[in-house]
């Protein structure tokens, strides 16, 4: 039935999220407030389309920022047979509830996850990976402490030599296609010059070396 409309599970909310809903989805669980899509399985095509363009390494230690109903590790499990160790960063405790009730259980690989204020994390943290995914959004923003190149420069220490930083921005109407790339000249190339970037349906993914593409 899924697939012919979508079927609520659940609903909640938190200090950070007036309304979280989990529903099912083409078979999929997708959690959403009531304006934007914070996961949706192997579906969450801006990483997944980006994913698919990319040289996968065979292990890897990655750090999510912002966990949703764990999506990244979903898909890179499931659909692209990676099994990486995970540490993920949501300072959302109903959204981390969420993911531990339902997408948790059907995941092998390590995974990590920290209820934590992300951008205080990341200066913290000496630990450094492979894969970086930037994806912290209250609804439909990226709250400003995540948009400085302070912010930026921390991620780039987190990365190891060949590590790869991913970030996720909303590219939908003009205006925010003028504010992304106005942040991608402005602010994400002079930390990271060799990036490009993936347009995906309405969001741009930000990629902190071109190399790591096929």
């Amino acid at each position: 039935m899924s697939y012919v409309t979508e079927i609520h599970v659940e609903t909640s909310s938190s200090d950070y999220n007036e309304f979280l809903e989990v529903t099912l989805s083409k078979g999929r669980l997708q959690l959403s407030t009531r304006e934007a899509i914070y996961s949706y399985a192997d579906k969450y095509d801006n990483f997944r389309e980006t994913f698919q363009k990319m040289k996968l390494p065979d292990e890897a230690q990655v750090l999510l920022l912002g966990f949703g109903l764990g999506s990244i590790p979903f898909m890179l499990e499931k659909k692209f047979h990676k099994m990486y160790s995970y540490t993920g960063v949501e300072i959302d405790d109903a959204v981390i509830y969420l993911a531990s009730k339902y997408v948790l259980p059907d995941v092998i690989s390590d995974i990590h996850l920290i209820q934590a204020d992300a951008c205080s994390y990341v200066h913290q943290d000496t630990n450094r990976y492979d894969i970086i995914a930037m994806d912290i959004f209250i609804s439909e923003k990226i709250p400003a402490p995540f948009e400085t190149k302070e912010f930026l420069e921390n991620l780039q220490k987190n990365l190891t030599d060949s590590g790869i930083l991913l970030f996720n921005r909303l590219a939908k109407t003009k205006t925010e296609i003028e504010a992304t790339e106005k942040y991608i000249n402005h602010v994400f190339l002079p930390v990271f010059p060799n990036a490009t970037f993936n347009p995906v349906k309405g969001n741009y993914v930000l990629i902190s070396n071109k190399s790591a593409l096929i």
